[in-house]
């Protein structure tokens, strides 16, 4: 979809999906592995210039070394790792563990993959007081989740082969970044798409070069798809706007590099089920994924995931409107409609799966009140249930305006991206975008842009920029503070 670095890469990835989908093709799931980690952890790729030892000689060639002493419950030293394998099978949590079944079976396979020592140094952290489950990745360049799908992919066990998952090469070695936009529209006889169908460069045309070079730049660009993609089926009656666009205008999106995008809003069920099954046809040919609605219940609920420098990405999906309404249903067992959080129980469902199944947790969330910079208490009582469910941070949406930020139990929230390229009036607006460094730490921050005579551009006058950061300062929660760079922290 978007010009990175690795192309090449990238399409060998998309084999890797496809394979490990069906938990088979262990070699070439191997070689992909490599790949990746030549690209995102160089220090940990082993040349294989020389014939490997035998396990047999490795374990030799260690305890001939200083052995490890255990620090906790486990005083003696390991001789031989079938020690070191009872010590881990017997100390270890399934937190440490990420809750996934620990067997031999297992640790053969990681032994095997990288080395006698990654098992003996599990083996002290499992005996610590709080083991860390961030030692999986520090000794292997993976996530324990991670760990798992490549096992999966490897050996055929397929009781933990996830579905929606897509592998990404980032553009850096020390960070993933991920980018969110507010709302846009692709309607027919819309005032956004009447503007570029008349302009020479069509949605090039409608965005600043420095704002697309920006999205494209993104490890994960998510956009929110306010309209539905369809020829079929009849306006909702009664309801004051209905957007629908037709299907081949999905391919707009490739401008922004589109990774995902959002369908649990108001507008993907504005001319029925048959419409948003169309929606639904439509972004799976194009190759975008998307969250927050389906055919049922199952459906709409479903995470995607992306892996990303070692690390497992879940993006989940609900909107909260219509309160007031029922215009947009909400999905069942046996019928189409989006995944709705007004009541959050079925939502807080789906962010606790995602938690046990990923490293971090995205949620994005349509609500709030039309028209009002003010986050509300109904806003603020959702967020408290997603971030004790196990988000790690909450991007909003709906408003049509900006609203500001919160720290939620210490999870960020932007209350509202609001409107993104969706009216011709000017309006300030922006990009979320999140960052997560190597050490694993995420950041929440903001990128001014304005929506002015139809286009959407990056700000570049610092006052102007500094005008909309206070502006999201004033709006934002007690006690958040939002930095010259558009970050936000905790006062």
């Amino acid at each position: 979809m978007k010009k990175k670095p690795y192309i090449a890469c990238l399409l060998s990835v998309i084999c890797l999906v496809s394979l490990l989908c069906g938990c088979s093709g262990g070699h070439d799931v191997a070689e992909m592995v490599t790949s990746i980690r030549a690209k995102t952890r160089p220090e940990l790729t082993v040349k294989d210039t020389e014939v490997p030892e035998s396990r047999e000689e490795r374990r030799r060639d260690i305890t001939e070394q200083e052995s490890p002493v255990f620090s906790s419950g486990y005083s003696s030293s390991i001789e031989e790792m079938d020690d070191a394998y009872q010590v881990i099978l017997q100390n270890c949590t399934s937190e440490f563990i990420g809750n996934y079944p620990l067997d031999e079976a297992f640790l053969n396979w990681l032994d095997g993959e990288y080395g006698d020592e990654c098992i003996l140094k599990l083996a002290q952290e499992s005996c610590s007081k709080n083991p860390r489950q961030d030692m999986w990745y520090e000794l292997t360049g993976n996530s324990i989740h991670v760990l798992w799908l490549v096992y999966c992919g490897q050996t055929g066990f397929s009781q933990y082969c996830t579905e929606n998952v897509e592998w990404k090469v980032c553009g850096s070695m020390s960070e993933i970044t991920l980018e969110f936009t507010g709302d846009v529209n692709f309607s027919e006889g819309y005032v956004t798409t009447k503007h570029m169908d008349k302009s020479p460069g069509g949605i090039y045309d409608c965005f600043s070069p420095e704002l697309l070079e920006e999205m494209n730049a993104a490890d994960i660009m998510m956009v929110n798809n306010e309209f539905t993609y369809s020829t079929r089926g009849k306006a909702i009656p009664k309801k004051a706007y209905t957007f629908r666009a037709h299907p081949s205008r999905v391919e707009n999106l490739k401008a922004f590099g589109t990774d995902i995008v959002n369908v649990a809003n108001n507008h993907v069920y504005d001319y029925g089920p048959e419409a948003l099954l169309d929606t639904i046809e439509t972004l799976d040919r194009a190759g975008i994924p998307h969250v927050g609605a389906g055919a049922n219940l199952k459906e709409a609920s479903k995470p995607y995931y992306f892996v990303c420098n070692g690390r497992k990405i879940a993006i989940v999906s609900a909107t909260q409107i219509e309160r007031s309404y029922n215009y947009t249903k909400e999905a069942t067992e046996n019928s189409p409609g989006v995944l709705k959080s007004l009541d959050p129980s079925k939502f807080v469902e789906v962010i606790k799966e995602a938690r046990k199944n990923s490293d971090y947790v995205i949620v994005n969330i349509h609500w709030g009140t039309e028209g009002d910079s003010n986050f509300g208490r109904d806003q603020k009582n959702l967020a408290v249930s997603f971030a004790r469910a196990g988000a790690d941070v909450i991007i909003g949406g709906h408003t049509h305006c900006l609203q500001g930020f919160d720290f939620v139990e210490g999870v960020p929230v932007i209350y509202s991206l609001g409107n993104f390229w969706f009216s011709s009036s000017t309006q300030d607006t922006g990009l979320a975008k999140v960052t997560i460094d190597e050490k694993g730490k995420l950041t929440l921050g903001f990128i001014p842009c304005i929506q002015k005579d139809t286009k959407t551009s990056l700000v570049r006058d610092e006052a102007e920029k500094q005008k909309i950061l206070d502006f999201m300062q004033k709006h934002s929660a007690p006690g958040v503070i939002v930095n010259p760079d558009g970050t936000i922290s905790q006062g």
